[in-house]
């Protein structure tokens, strides 16, 4: 299994910066990819930024350009720096690791607790 810390939401007016960090602790597990989501109440989940250990990153099309995800695969941590927010980007953000279990090849899913941001206008 894997256990991942979040921290670093809060509160952060218009057009400020947060940074998310998000740590992955566990036994014998590979982690494939790491992401962020987000959640309103009353909406699904998104997908905010993903990005893989070798650094293939993908982004919400809303975030291109202000959010930045990266990752230090020493310490299984990846990072959401969150620059120009807007009231928009306020949600609940989940961290996400996909990962393997020893030399089971099937991929599993785990998420953080959820840290909330919120943006004011």
């Amino acid at each position: 299994q894997v256990h991942l810390v979040e921290s670093g939401g809060g509160l952060v007016q218009a057009g400020g910066s947060l940074r998310l960090s998000c740590a992955a602790s566990g036994r014998e597990v590979s982690i494939v990819r790491m992401g962020w989501y987000r959640q309103t109440p009353g909406m699904q989940r998104e997908l905010v930024a993903t990005t893989s250990m070798t650094g293939t990153a993908d982004y919400l099309n809303s975030v291109k350009g202000r959010f930045t995800i990266s990752r230090d695969n020493a310490k299984n941590t990846v990072y959401l720096q969150m620059n120009s927010l807007t009231f928009e980007d306020t949600a609940t953000y989940f961290c996400n690791a996909v990962f393997s279990i020893g030399d089971d090849r099937s991929l599993y899913n785990a998420w953080g607790q959820g840290t909330q941001v919120t943006v004011s206008s």
